[in-house]
């Protein structure tokens, strides 16, 4: 695995463009999302144990996110099929989209050079972006273990949310 970082949107820049179908027949972009703080992450396959886990911890803590006015969409490069079944699957009620081209796996940094068991390959690396109302990043996180992680988004979240609250 070499040690070079891939790019990535930095804290304060402005987060790369996407738009990509998602679960139930929906549709997320980063146009329609424009006024609204959002949670983009990055897993890498549906119904695996590691994002299932995520996926139903965020899930749990959807109404709260909701109520901070804060989107949840899961991004991988799955097929809609794969995606639907997950949704499905496990009751997942918020976006799960498809980036089967990888473009904004790319354009996000996650598509990187990963390892197991001694044989190199490409995968997504488990990630997640908060967003502010303006598209720009608030907060990135990369390498993500999923114990836990759902609580340190809310925290970031809840931080983002006094900071509008009191202009700060």
């Amino acid at each position: 695995m070499n040690d070079t970082t891939p790019p990535f949107p930095e804290p304060g820049s402005a987060v790369p463009d996407f738009s990509m179908p998602a679960s139930h027949g929906r549709a997320v972009s980063l146009h329609a999302l424009q006024g609204h703080p959002f949670v983009l992450y990055f897993y890498p396959k549906a119904n695996t144990s590691g994002c299932t886990k995520e996926a139903c911890e965020f899930q749990a803590a959807l109404a709260d996110l909701h109520k901070d006015g804060v989107t949840v969409i899961g991004v991988s490069r799955d097929d809609m099929p794969a995606i639907e079944k997950f949704a499905a699957d496990h009751g997942l009620t918020f976006p799960l989209a498809s980036d089967s081209d990888g473009t904004v796996t790319e354009a996000y940094g996650v598509w990187v050079e990963k390892s197991m068991y001694g044989r190199k390959y490409m995968g997504i690396e488990r990630a997640t972006f908060l967003v502010d109302a303006t598209g720009h990043l608030v907060q990135a996180w990369r390498k993500v273990k999923v114990t836990n992680h759902v609580a340190a988004v809310r925290k970031a979240i809840a931080t983002l949310t006094l900071q509008a609250a009191t202009g700060g």
